[in-house]
């Protein structure tokens, strides 16, 4: 269980697997950038392990959150990490999104850690499944996909554009010492859909 109110569970506490996770400091910085309400509706695109799926549902108690998942350990993981945490308002979807957007209740938020090459669709698929105001938040580690973001927010019907990029070195104890670690950076895209 995670006591608290704001996002930042350690990476440690998750069950992981061999599929990427999304790592505590951009977990942060991308639910910053969501600004949930407690009653919000979110879409986890790509949800990997959950890890986000996890704090997108404790920020908001009283919404859901639909993780989206192609592969069949991120589904297993992502119940692991859900129960774990007691985040009972997720409803997971074994889908490659887009498919299965469309199905699903109007979010206030739109999460994409994965696009499986399918970004341009995704956000397509987002500009209507978002309610107006509505926000997406894209996690990219790559400059091709945050240039592909980019033109895509900026064509269908996004404003408020925001692009961070965040490098993130943590230090960790080497013996007596601290020694710096470096993650990948990451581009952390925001924008809302245009009222």
């Amino acid at each position: 269980m995670w006591k608290y109110t704001t996002p930042g569970i350690p990476d440690a506490r998750f069950c992981r697997g061999s599929l990427p996770m999304t790592k505590e400091e951009v977990r942060v910085v991308t639910l910053a950038k969501a600004r949930l309400e407690p009653d919000s509706i979110v879409y986890d695109i790509g949800a990997g392990t959950g890890s986000l799926t996890v704090e997108a549902a404790l920020q908001a108690p009283r919404g859901k959150v639909y993780a989206l998942e192609r592969e069949a350990e991120g589904i297993r993981l992502i119940k692991l990490n859900c129960s774990r945490f007691g985040a009972a308002n997720v409803e997971v979807i074994q889908a490659e999104a887009p498919a299965g957007m469309e199905e699903l209740p109007k979010a206030q938020a739109v999460l994409v850690g994965g696009s499986g090459g399918k970004l341009a669709e995704i956000i397509t698929a987002a500009s209507s499944s978002l309610v107006k105001g509505g926000r997406i938040v894209i996690n990219a580690v790559t400059l091709e996909t945050l240039w592909a973001a980019q033109k895509e927010l900026e064509e269908n019907c996004f404003d408020e554009l925001d692009i961070v990029s965040l490098a993130v070195t943590r230090w960790p104890r080497a013996g007596r010492s601290f020694m710096a670690k470096a993650l990948n950076p990451v581009f952390i895209i925001s924008a809302a859909l245009r009222s």
